[in-house]
């Protein structure tokens, strides 16, 4: 088990006083048995109003208005958790389900539908190659080889790109670039995964990096980070982070589940000003461990 205390703040300075737009907010990591809150802060600037809530999802979100114009915001989030996924290979899946292809229950279908219909339909074809490429359409194949073949295959073959700007880019744009950043990845593992027929979701969070390769490793480092998760019948959601290639693990910090790659940001809004006004928004996330 791991204490793990996570510091998120987001910054927008104005040149002159906006009126800021409700704002929704996912920052609140997800609990659940391999993971506990311990304690959470959230201050904001200037003066609010917040509403927390569940959304269909059972992400925790916090809806936010302001009460004042300003020409500054500030967003600071403090969570403590404790995480409890040290094995992430410990499981089993259900023997119809070993072998790929296999049917899911009838019973999980109606549920499941959602997470196995195609969100870039135009991108069939590019996805499709790819797979083939891999003699992942070919014949039958363990489950598990077969989704740690493409979880491998984008982090060995494609150039990791810590992008700024929004949005995710489509499969076929990251097959035809050969590089993304980690949001790309996972839309494309996603993806891939629904052209198979398994139900696969994306998973927004945090990751302590300072144990990895990725960013500049050092204590206390972290980033968002964004992975995918497939249901597999036995151990049910199972993340996998096709950056680094491996299974999700207790570095890894989920916030936010979604159908769409493009649904779950940790941070939305909007503000009404003068035009010209174009704040860049200044991030810093770190993770420490307690007991380092």
């Amino acid at each position: 088990m791991r204490r793990l205390i996570i510091s998120h703040v987001t910054e927008y300075e104005f040149s002159t006083a906006v009126t800021l737009q409700p704002h929704q907010l996912l920052l609140r990591p997800r609990e659940s048995h391999t993971l506990r809150i311990e304690s959470s802060t959230l201050e904001i600037h200037p003066a609010h109003r917040i509403r927390w809530h569940r959304d269909a999802l059972d992400n925790s979100v916090a809806s936010v208005s302001f009460l004042a114009p300003s020409n500054s915001l500030r967003i600071a989030s403090n969570v403590r958790v404790e995480m409890y996924e040290d094995a992430p290979f410990d499981f089993l899946v259900a023997d119809y389900a070993v072998t790929y292809p296999f049917e899911y229950a009838l019973q999980e279908q109606p549920d499941l539908a959602a997470y196995r219909q195609s969100v870039y339909v135009d991108d069939r074809s590019a996805v499709n190659q790819w797979l083939v490429s891999l003699g992942c359409v070919r014949e039958p194949m363990e489950t598990f080889v077969l989704l740690d073949r493409l979880n491998r295959d984008i982090a060995n073959r494609f150039v990791y790109q810590a992008r700024e700007e929004p949005g995710v880019q489509s499969p076929a744009q990251t097959l035809s670039l050969q590089r993304g950043s980690c949001r790309d990845f996972a839309a494309l593992f996603m993806e891939a995964c629904r052209h198979l027929g398994l139900a696969s979701r994306f998973v927004s969070g945090y990751l302590d990096i300072s144990a990895t390769s990725i960013g500049n490793a050092a204590p206390g480092n972290a980033s968002t980070h964004a992975w995918a998760e497939v249901y597999l019948p036995g151990p049910g959601w199972k993340g996998f982070d096709p950056t680094s290639g491996v299974l999700t693990d207790n570095r890894h910090i989920p916030v936010a589940v979604s159908r769409h790659p493009e649904a779950i940001p940790p941070v939305a809004g909007s503000f009404v000003g003068p035009a010209g006004q174009r704040p860049v928004p200044m991030v810093s996330v770190q993770v420490s461990a307690v007991d380092r």
